[in-house]
């Protein structure tokens, strides 16, 4: 994975492109692996519906994968300074581990962010997010999840839960402690993804997982 850092700048064109001119906002250029991906959620709204509900927001997997499109900036803060960050992929591993930042610990608590993410079971394809110098040397670029672990209630009083596929049968179970249940597809994509596992194809094949 490659990181391009420099210091945080105003929006502006204009002012971005003359500040980019100082040593203090050069961008500077990282290659560094990686154990697994890690996905920001964006901020949870915090009003209610009109039957004084709290809204459960949604969004698209593909919209904070954005994250290692080589183009989106992410402002990180230190005690010292401020500075962005954009990130893209020089190769892609048989398998990938997604970790959806879910939880935001502060002085005082631990926060969790309910917002669902909407995720399809197969055909996940990653091309767009590799470097375009190494994508030729990536002939399988296509990801199809085989396990995704749930976190369910708050943050300190929740539990887990696990959604594994049977890859002999194509059939998903859920397990959680010592009870195992068939679970439907569909019924994956509407929990709460915690941590998600992906394999990749590594040629074309007959998909029996469904949805």
């Amino acid at each position: 994975m490659r990181g391009i850092s420099r210091g945080a700048a105003p929006q502006p064109a204009e002012e971005k492109a003359q500040l980019l001119q100082n040593s203090e906002y050069q961008e500077r250029m990282v290659e560094s692996t990686f154990l697994y991906l890690t996905l920001d959620l964006p901020t949870a709204p915090l009003y209610k519906d009109e039957k004084e509900q709290l809204i459960i927001p949604q969004v698209p997997l593909f919209s904070i994968l954005a994250k290692f499109n080589g183009s989106t900036e992410k402002e990180y803060k230190t005690y010292k300074e401020n500075f962005l960050k954009r990130f893209q992929l020089t190769r892609l591993p048989p398998y990938l581990i997604f970790c959806i930042k879910r939880f935001t610990k502060n002085n005082f608590f631990v926060e969790k962010n309910p917002t669902i993410v909407n995720f399809p079971i197969t055909n996940v394809d990653l091309r767009e997010y590799l470097l375009e110098e190494v994508q030729a040397a990536h002939a399988h670029t296509t990801y199809d999840l085989i396990a995704n672990i749930v976190h369910d209630g708050k943050p300190s009083e929740g539990s887990y839960r696990i959604h594994v596929l049977h890859h002999g049968t194509g059939k998903w179970y859920e397990l959680q402690d010592l009870q195992v249940t068939d679970i439907l597809p569909q019924m994956i994509t509407l929990s709460e993804a915690y941590i998600q596992i992906w394999k990749r194809r590594e040629e074309d094949e007959t998909n029996q997982q469904g949805a």
